[in-house]
């Protein structure tokens, strides 16, 4: 049982991005068969991809839309990456799915840490044990014992993907 909340892509969002994503540049959506998309996590629930689902690799910025929401103001900190989405709408995250998305056990995670005005705080980097739920737990409680702390963005080392935020509770 997970404590804090993994957040997917808002539905607003997701519907903006499927016509234009943050980059500016229009969804261009496809099948996933076995290419390399297949496994990949997807943003909008917070799942892996699975074979012949209709797919679109976005450009997203994930501090921006937060601060569009909110007020803050994260100047250079704003920044946009690739993340997969349906290519149509989705149901979100499952209502019976248990645990923190894509923790595999042995993956490498960054957990990096964003004040109310949307500057980075700090962070830090987490190999997601084989009790990958109670791992991140303690992560996010340590991240939220600074009062500063208003929210965290979970990021695959590897490529430096953006994989779910968790606001301070």
């Amino acid at each position: 049982m997970t404590t804090y909340t993994a957040q997917p892509i808002a539905p607003a969002t997701l519907k903006e991005l499927r016509d234009t994503d943050d980059a500016g540049r229009p969804c261009v959506a496809y099948t996933a068969t076995d290419d390399a998309a297949v496994g990949s996590p997807l943003r909008c629930c917070l799942r892996p991809i699975e074979p012949g689902e209709r797919i679109a690799l976005v450009s997203y910025a994930p501090l921006r839309r937060w601060s569009e929401a909110t007020g803050a103001h994260p100047g250079a900190y704003d920044e946009q990456g690739p993340v997969f989405i349906h290519a149509d709408a989705c149901e979100g995250p499952a209502a019976d799915a248990h645990g923190y998305p894509f923790a595999r056990p042995g993956a490498l995670r960054t957990l990096r840490r964003y004040n109310a005005d949307g500057h980075i705080v700090g962070g830090r980097l987490l190999e997601i044990p084989e009790a990958a739920d109670a791992g991140f737990d303690q992560a996010f409680a340590e991240a939220f014992t600074d009062p500063e702390v208003a929210l965290v963005h979970v990021r695959a080392v590897e490529y430096g993907c953006f994989q779910f935020a968790v606001r301070r509770p």
